[in-house]
């Protein structure tokens, strides 16, 4: 009986819970249904709305067509005419930038990078290295990146951009990032997941039209990285690289041929304790960025200041003051051919002092100290040599000194050759060769160790892609086989880097993987 009465009441339950959901369900499809609705009849009035401006913006410019020409008491009235035509244009636009965006994918666009691989030495085991795997790496000699990847990175920036009614355009922009170096496919508890860009630009604002020296200004404000950053690909190193929070304006046309853009963002360097709480050492970096002759020239300017930066609220890792100031510039030429030929060509010097002797990652590094100097060469670009045949030369190097340490001298150059051999519409051959020459000595800076020597790399990538004629074309499917050596001087640099370890010291290694690499 009881075993009965048990199964009525778990019926009943069952029923009810049945209904309760069917009735559920009911109410959300009917409240769906009323939403589309409503969405439908602002869609019809909009488009009616449009339509009647533009039978009324029709009928205005044929009366201003059959007009006669105005007399000395009617030519009062014409300019009212004129008025309200252009008025009715301006709104007719409007409308139809309104309706062209009353979808969410309207003015929606999604870029981003990709790389992935994986990648095996000649003993079946994990490989080793990066594009930063030297000695000189710690302080930013990056080296050839073919066959010398075992991440899989990602970002993706997604955007959406509005026109309001008087023409000034918006865009919204947020970039993802990840990185990490398991091949598992499952990998939450070591990503590093970012945001690395969350920022709203203005441009073509209303309040600017008809200032030649504003119109074509672009205004910033949130969390990005600059928009005129460029980099050496094949490095995997940024030529010059400026990030962080802040805002600014871009593309202010000093005259025909000078634009400017100037920026003010923070960064952080670390907490101290100020009456018993605990704040941020924030730095600053004010820039100004100039380009003459459309481009081709451009001189960039950083003044970084931290006043909390001192040995009063933190020391650096070798227990001394770290700068609390610096100063930075950078001047580049930006050729659109190569040396007269088909391709591009780029070349850079930066020097930066105090805080702004780390020349690349502008304002990066804090704990530089007040004496610290350094000056980088930056040289690459591409051509084709031969049908069928493409080269992308660089050379990157850098001479610092006083960095972390009185006494301390870091000297390294890098030179890279990529090459590709189009075989058919679809498959190269990509080849990539490095060296890279260091002469460094950190004064026992983190118990590194005083080192001469060179690293060299050889690569050879069979190559897969959508379309061929430019080394920078992607995506890119490849399968790689690399061989490096180095002096053994470079095994004692430091306990804590690639180098050194039982199955990565000097000698010659072989590396083979698979990698795939895209951007859109």
């Amino acid at each position: 009986m009881q075993k009965a009465s048990g199964w009525l009441l778990a019926g009943v339950l069952g029923t009810s819970a049945a209904t309760s959901q069917a009735a559920t369900l009911e109410e959300r499809m009917a409240a769906f249904e009323a939403r589309t609705s409503a969405a439908e009849k602002r869609a019809a009035a909009a488009e009616q709305q449009t339509q009647a401006l533009a039978r009324e913006l029709q009928q205005l410019k044929l009366a201003a067509s059959t007009q006669p020409a105005p007399t000395p008491v009617a030519s009062v009235a014409a300019p009212t005419l004129d008025s309200r035509l252009a008025k009715l244009e301006a709104r007719q636009q409007s409308m139809e930038k309104q309706n062209s965006g009353a979808h969410l994918t309207d003015g929606f666009s999604f870029k981003g990078y990709a790389r992935s691989g994986l990648l095996v030495n000649d003993g079946l085991g994990g490989g080793r290295g990066g594009p930063y795997a030297t000695p000189a790496g710690s302080v930013g000699g990056a080296v050839g990146r073919l066959g010398n990847e075992d991440d899989t990175y990602m970002r993706i920036d997604l955007s959406k951009e509005m026109y309001a009614q008087n023409g000034t355009h918006s865009k919204f922009t947020v970039s993802i990032a990840d990185g990490v170096e398991s091949s598992n496919d499952w990998t939450a508890s070591e990503s590093n997941l970012n945001v690395r860009q969350v920022f709203t630009e203005l441009d073509h604002l209303a309040a600017f039209k008809g200032n030649p020296m504003f119109e074509n200004a672009t205004l910033w404000a949130g969390k990005r990285f600059d928009r005129d950053n460029f980099d050496i690909h094949w490095l995997d190193s940024d030529v010059i690289y400026l990030a962080g929070t802040g805002g600014g304006i871009y593309d202010v046309q000093m005259t025909k041929d000078w634009r400017s853009n100037y920026s003010l963002i923070g960064r952080n360097y670390g907490e101290f304790s100020e009456g018993g709480v605990n704040a941020d050492v924030e730095s600053y970096v004010l820039t100004s960025n100039q380009f003459f002759d459309n481009g081709q020239w451009q001189w960039m300017f950083n003044a970084i200041g931290s006043k909390k930066n001192d040995i009063g609220t933190r020391s650096n890792e070798a227990g001394l003051s770290p700068a609390d100031s610096g100063l930075h510039t950078m001047v580049a030429n930006h050729q659109k051919n190569f040396f007269g030929r088909e391709g591009f060509f780029k070349t850079a010097l930066l020097y930066g002092q105090g805080l702004g002797a780390e020349v690349k990652n502008v304002g990066a590094d804090g704990e530089l100290i007040d004496d610290a100097r350094a000056l980088r060469l930056a040289l690459y670009g591409e051509t084709p040599i031969a049908p069928g045949w493409r080269i992308g030369p660089s050379l990157l190097a850098e001479q610092s000194k006083d960095r972390y340490v009185q006494g301390d001298d870091y000297r390294w150059m890098t030179l890279n050759v990529r090459l590709a051999n189009e075989i058919n519409s679809n498959f190269e051959m990509a080849y990539e060769m490095s060296w890279q020459t260091m002469d460094l000595d950190p004064k026992g800076y983190l118990q590194r160790n005083a080192v001469n020597g060179s690293f060299w790399k050889f690569t050879v990538a069979p190559t897969f892609k959508p379309d061929l004629g430019d080394l920078l074309t992607r995506p890119e499917l490849r399968v790689f086989a690399s061989v490096m050596d180095w002096s053994s001087d470079l095994d004692r640099y430091s306990t804590t880097d690639a180098f050194g370890k039982s199955d990565f010291n000097a000698g010659g290694v072989w590396q083979y993987g698979i990698q795939m690499e895209t951007w859109f």
